[in-house]
């Protein structure tokens, strides 16, 4: 079923980090007071459950967001996924990039469909009062592949067809 390179590491890394996602948040729900932090490496790294209605870093659309980001990342998947089929058999690196991205994509819309208070949020880091936003394991798939598909794009051969003009673009001589 899954004989190519491409499909061995998109499915196991998206489902690995989806599980890992929604088994942390629940046992955040469970064990957490809310807003109250837990130190777990001093003032570093501290557990402090938070609802988040909005997207990354707290972006808001008001009363809309919770419909507005739940079909943003329907079509976010949808499009991973073709992505994903797209690729040659023997893709390593962007179909990892994307087992991770539409699995923090997923993660972040269970929450969304399962109740209205927003996406669980629960890794905060920081030193005293400045802390970075407060996230999930979610949000760590989904910048860590971001991140990965970036160099991958970015190291990408430009063709100098691509941007040098062709003889026949260029204008007669005069």
């Amino acid at each position: 079923m899954f004989s190519s390179t491409r499909d061995r590491l998109f499915v196991p890394i998206a489902f690995v980090i989806l599980l890992g996602d929604i088994v942390t948040k629940r046992f955040a729900e469970a064990r957490l007071a809310l807003h109250q932090p837990v130190e777990v490496m001093g003032e570093y790294l501290r557990w402090t459950l938070t609802y988040n209605t909005g997207a990354a870093m707290n972006m808001h659309f008001g009363p809309s967001s919770r419909v507005i980001f739940s079909v943003i990342a329907v079509v976010m998947i949808g499009i991973i996924v073709r992505m994903w089929r797209g690729l040659p058999p023997t893709s390593t690196w962007l179909a990892a990039s994307l087992g991770m991205i539409v699995a923090g994509a997923a993660g972040n819309l269970i929450d969304r469909l399962r109740h209205d208070l927003g996406v669980v949020d629960f890794i905060d880091v920081g030193i005293g009062s400045a802390r970075f936003w407060t996230f999930n394991v979610a949000d760590s798939g989904v910048t860590v592949g971001a991140v990965i598909l970036a160099i991958l794009t970015w190291r990408e051969p430009v063709a100098e067809d691509a941007v040098a003009p062709k003889d026949e673009d260029a204008p007669p001589p005069a």
